[in-house]
């Protein structure tokens, strides 16, 4: 599978909660980290989306917010993942900036050039990757 989406997790579906008209899936990572998606029950259907089956989760970089200390900030969105600043690679307006989950997992993430030095975002520091529930498309193999 070649898609265009630079984040794409393998996982094991760990939790679905469904409702009326979608669902909340929990996609486990390797690392253990977790992932939740937001999608409709109709995708449950269609995909054969279970606990216990191998998923894929697609997040485009422009879709992954930064934070740093962030250890007193609570948000609504659902996956606040924490690691450390791999990369910070400059481009003419937008940097893409490379963090690395405790579990060994990659999150890549586009944002300003202006928001890398408000954020202090360089190689080793920790940061926060924040990705809203609904921003995460899931997908089976086969």
């Amino acid at each position: 599978m070649k898609v265009s989406a630079r984040n794409v997790f393998n996982g094991r579906v760990s939790q679905v909660q469904a409702g009326a008209v979608n669902a909340e899936v929990v996609l486990t990572l390797p690392g253990g980290e977790q992932l939740v998606a937001v999608v409709t029950m109709e995708s449950i259907r269609n995909l054969g989306i279970a606990v216990g089956k191998d998923a894929v989760a697609l997040i485009k970089a422009p879709w992954v917010m930064l934070m740093t200390e962030s250890s007193d900030i609570r948000l609504s969105a659902r996956n606040c993942l924490e690691g450390k600043v791999l990369s910070v690679n400059d481009g003419a307006v937008n940097a893409e900036v490379v963090i690395e989950l405790a579990g060994g997992s990659k999150v890549y993430s586009i944002v300003t050039r202006d928001a890398v030095a408000e954020l202090g975002l360089v190689p080793g520091v920790g940061a926060t990757a924040v990705i809203k529930a609904s921003h995460i498309i899931l997908g089976v193999r086969g």
